[in-house]
């Protein structure tokens, strides 16, 4: 059974934060997520998501500067374990992490070097932790321009040079097609490797069905490898947020 993550930085966006809480308990769902932590009172959360029965699936880590940049190395860990300490007190398994944008005038083979050492630091955190960092590569054609890490390639040989299960990626099926396509085959080769997934309609980054992703036929694939973490609704939707998520369910019930 895929198990769907309500991002409510997107969907239910139009009401009080800690209110977008109970919405998600009020359509049915039983995951949420959202994006850093540092502007967020994480003792509101937490009494919202005990009081309505919640999980929180993943949130956004506070690196405390970007992994291109080999001199925030203490910043990272410092920020790591702050993190660490936030996701134990929300009960919550799993950080994004992103790289940060291109540096003028430094190769891409030293940015590449920085992200693998700084994620290496993280990495001996989430052991100590058993928290599961999830990098993601984002489009830069759109949403991005100047970001460092766009495509799944270079995205899981980082994976690979780092050498920690406790290191994945957080694959985002929106970025991805933009940036590349090849969705199925690339998901289904590198499942191991994926401990996230958001999604959004291409183009207008809007509810599926409103553009060219044929999502009955990706979240079938991702089912048949018998993926166990999250699917995160990093959408904005032009209807109805509570039809959207129906939807989705209606979709995916034989899953």
């Amino acid at each position: 059974m895929l198990k769907f993550s309500v991002c409510i930085e997107a969907l239910y966006n139009k009401y009080p934060f800690i209110e977008r809480i109970e919405k998600v308990s009020a359509i049915g769902m039983k995951y949420f997520e959202f994006w850093g932590w540092g502007n967020k009172d994480i003792d509101a959360i937490k009494s919202a998501k005990d009081k309505y029965g919640l999980e929180v699936a993943i949130f956004g880590a506070d690196a405390g500067g970007p992994l291109v940049d080999p001199a925030n190395r203490i910043k990272i860990a410092d920020g790591m374990k702050k993190s660490a300490v936030v996701a134990h007190k929300l009960d919550c398994k799993r950080l994004i992490l992103t790289t940060g944008n291109e540096i003028a005038g430094v190769s891409r083979d030293d940015q590449h070097r920085s992200i693998v050492e700084g994620l290496k630091i993280a990495a001996r955190i989430m052991e100590d932790e058993d928290l599961i960092l999830c990098l993601e590569p984002l489009n830069v054609l759109v949403n991005h321009k100047g970001y460092y890490l766009s495509t799944s390639k270079e995205a899981f040989q980082i994976v690979d040079e780092v050498g920690s299960p406790k290191v994945k990626i957080l694959y985002d099926i929106y970025h991805q097609q933009i940036t590349e396509g090849n969705l199925i085959d690339t998901i289904t080769a590198n499942i191991d490797k994926i401990g996230h997934f958001h999604f959004a309609d291409v183009p207008g980054r809007h509810e599926i069905g409103t553009g060219e992703i044929n999502y009955k036929n990706v979240f079938k694939s991702i089912s048949e490898t018998n993926y166990e973490g999250f699917l995160g609704t990093e959408y904005w939707p032009i209807g109805s947020d509570d039809e959207s998520l129906k939807n989705i369910m209606e979709m995916t019930k034989d899953m």
